[in-house]
């Protein structure tokens, strides 16, 4: 799969990857780490990932005050909705892995959704999640809770860097390396450098509309609490949750390279993020579940984009290959992956 800019994405996304050389003929680096670089993760990680804790205590505390209303819940529930949708849908299986083709309004639709979730721009996002899987759970992986030493010392040393700790300083992924194919994207990029206005943009819809429904101001903050704070908090810790405890525990249906796991349970909280496993085996699938038996929101809005003609090119693996890959047959060898004519991206 070669994308828009020449660039070879699905080879990055997978770790297989060409040399790639700057203009002077030496090899780029693949990661950056500076004074500057490392200010800016830390003031991010203060913003988009402790602030949300503090407001979701905020709105635990004045529940003594006056119980949660309807309001509230449905602004927790929209917001939580089409954020997870940009994150899933958009950041990860269209943008990350290239799983199908969406029309340009439609990505630029979903980048804005991703965006009001707090959780980094989209170009940063992808590259980070590309570097993810070149070194899953290996030296490199930017969030692995298995590179922490043994024991249980180890462990809960890992999944504390995993689900959260590792945001506060890390190396940062070459875009032009890992993202070549969004910077070409001169549209794209153009409303992707404005995440910081679509994350005050999800943090203003839910207090207007509180304070609107309300008329009052207590209902504009409860609004920006509930609709902005705690939906960014509950969705943050549901995808940190799937670096950390989804490589951590859960089935292993499928050969993969790395520690990737299932945990069917969450499904429908993560929007279908929870079939780990199935993902790292087929990370070109737009569907995580597989199966249509198998709770996937992420897939359900995809083919719903595509019965309304805004995607196309489900990148769908072969039957023969789920099961070349399944842990009921014995590894499949590389030319007999190749064979199916569904390379990995």
């Amino acid at each position: 799969m070669v994308d828009e800019s020449g660039g070879h994405v699905g080879a990055v996304a997978e770790g297989i990857q060409p040399e790639y050389v700057d203009a002077g003929g030496s090899p780029r680096r693949r990661t950056i780490s500076s004074p500057y670089v490392h200010r800016l993760q830390r003031r991010h990680f203060l913003l988009f990932d402790i602030l949300p804790f503090l407001g979701t205590a905020a709105a635990l505390a004045l529940l003594a005050v006056r119980p949660i209303g309807g309001t509230e819940i449905a602004l927790l529930l929209a917001m939580w909705l089409v954020t997870i949708m940009g994150i899933t849908v958009g950041y990860h299986r269209l943008f990350t892995h290239r799983s199908f083709t969406a029309t340009p309004a439609l990505g630029k639709f979903l980048t804005v959704c991703g965006s009001m979730a707090g959780q980094g721009g989209l170009v940063s996002w992808v590259a980070l999640h590309r570097r993810h899987h070149e070194c899953s759970d290996r030296d490199g992986d930017p969030h692995s809770p298995n590179l922490a030493g043994g024991g249980l010392t180890g462990r809960l040393r890992g999944l504390a860097h995993s689900h959260l700790l590792w945001m506060r300083r890390h190396e940062y992924p070459n875009v032009v390396h890992y993202a070549p194919d969004l910077i070409a994207d001169r549209g794209l990029t153009a409303v992707a450098r404005r995440y910081h206005t679509w994350v005050l943009l999800g943090l203003a819809l839910p207090t207007l509309v509180g304070g609107l429904v309300s008329l009052s101001w207590y209902g504009a903050l409860t609004g920006l609490l509930w609709g902005g704070l705690v939906r960014m908090f509950v969705l943050e810790h549901i995808i940190w949750s799937i670096n950390s405890f989804l490589h951590s525990f859960g089935t292993r249906p499928f050969h993969s390279r790395e520690n990737s796991r299932n945990g069917g349970v969450f499904a429908l909280l993560t929007f279908g993020e929870s079939w780990h496993n199935n993902h790292h085996a087929f990370p070109e699938s737009p569907s995580f579940g597989l199966r249509w038996y198998r709770l996937d929101p992420g897939i359900w809005c995809i083919r719903l984009f595509s019965a309304l003609g805004l995607a196309s090119d489900l990148k769908t693996p072969s039957p023969r290959r789920i099961a070349l890959k399944s842990v009921r047959h014995a590894p499949a060898s590389p030319a007999a992956v190749v064979s199916t004519g569904n390379g990995a991206s």
